[in-house]
């Protein structure tokens, strides 16, 4: 069943299945078959939003477990935990729903794998669900390359930006044979290719980091003997701050122009944003850290020291709740921890067995926090 982008038809009916009978108010989404599901406690109070993300990758799985995708999609990134996980708190916080003071919006959003599916159901109106703006929201994002059963997070920047950024090159073209008597776009393409690579190490302040990758370069040349007359190359640009990515930006663009106008060339330059920053707020990751020492112990809870370079579309609802994006491991005891296959790969496993602590956590979470 797994399913990829915004529209996941089969895994949106599986969702209301399971929640059916528990008398919820349920809505789910036009622009995607997001579920979005209020539970409302016996007693007035706040709001709590807990998430979940839906979607797989299109990624052929090769794990040869008994119930290995296939369809072509694979959930490598753990999203069909998280909804099992969600759905765990869901029943634990139903039990008690007289005794719990507020409501509890459960978003199981699809499209996190570069469809900006948060976006789209905040768009969509999920954080006035219950009728007032949650005071708090909270992710858990399992981990298969983490020992099992300990949750990482950190206060602040947790998972950076993600950017796209797109130069055309344009030339003359020519014979292959006479170039001095064309502009050749390859060269310079090239030349900005390097200086794009090597941007990062002398113009971005090491404590605030930034990640510039060519990820493609295309020619329009379809012969071996022909000078193309335009090349196209991508690149993905990852920050941890928007004063970081502004200088970025700037000065990527600049390179390009200067480098393609140095040659005689002229230089399209388009930026295609992503994901913002993941920021968890300092108050709400403290009291966190708080619930799962309590609960865990501080030994199974890792203060993250820094941020990965990874992003998050939760990012989108952390922007307008605060709130705290957790991770909790899931490596099978059974797989080597040197050489594990990380998310988003075929070989990805994940210890099913964490569900459990992983359905608790959320559903603490909300709890303390809703009686705060």
């Amino acid at each position: 069943m797994a399913e990829t982008g915004l529209h996941l038809p089969e895994t949106q009916r599986a969702l209301l299945g399971e929640l059916e009978g528990l008398g919820l108010e349920i809505t789910t989404g036009d622009a995607l078959t997001s579920v979005t599901a209020v539970l409302r406690g016996g007693r007035p109070g706040p709001v709590v939003l807990l998430r979940a993300d839906m979607d797989a990758l299109p990624v052929r799985e090769a794990t040869g477990l008994p119930f290995a995708s296939t369809t072509g999609a694979m959930h490598a990134c753990g999203h069909d935990l998280h909804m099992a996980g969600l759905l765990g708190a869901v029943r634990l916080l139903h039990a008690r729903r007289a005794e719990l003071p507020g409501a509890v919006v459960f978003m199981f959003q699809p499209g996190e794998e570069g469809f900006a599916g948060g976006r789209v159901m905040i768009e969509e109106g999920v954080l006035d669900a219950a009728g007032e703006r949650p005071v708090a929201a909270y992710a858990v994002h399992v981990d298969c390359v983490t020992q099992a059963e300990t949750f990482v997070t950190r206060s602040g920047p947790i998972m950076a930006s993600a950017s796209g950024l797109r130069v055309r090159v344009v030339g003359t073209g020519g014979h292959a044979a006479w170039p001095q008597h064309a502009i050749d776009p390859v060269p310079i393409a090239a030349e900005i290719v390097l200086a794009f690579q090597s941007f990062v190490a002398r113009r971005v302040p090491a404590t605030d980091p930034a990640v510039v990758s060519v990820t493609r370069i295309e020619t329009d040349s379809a012969a071996a003997n022909v000078l193309s007359a335009s090349v196209v190359l991508e690149a993905n640009i990852r920050t941890l701050s928007r004063e970081t990515f502004a200088l970025v930006r700037e000065r990527l663009t600049a390179l390009a122009h200067g480098i393609a106008t140095a040659h005689g060339a002229t230089a399209e330059v388009e930026y295609i944003d992503s994901y913002p920053v993941t920021v968890n707020d300092p108050a709400e990751t403290a009291f966190v850290f708080e619930v799962l020492d309590e609960l865990h112990g501080a030994e199974r809870v890792v203060r993250l020291p820094s941020p990965s370079m990874a992003s998050e579309d939760f990012a989108y609802v952390l922007e307008a709740v605060p709130g705290t994006l957790l991770f909790l491991g899931a490596q099978p005891a059974e797989v080597p921890a040197a050489g594990a296959p990380g998310m988003h790969s075929e070989n990805a496993v994940f210890d099913d067995s964490v569900l459990g602590i992983q359905a608790e956590a959320l559903a603490e979470l909300a709890w303390r926090r809703l009686h705060a």
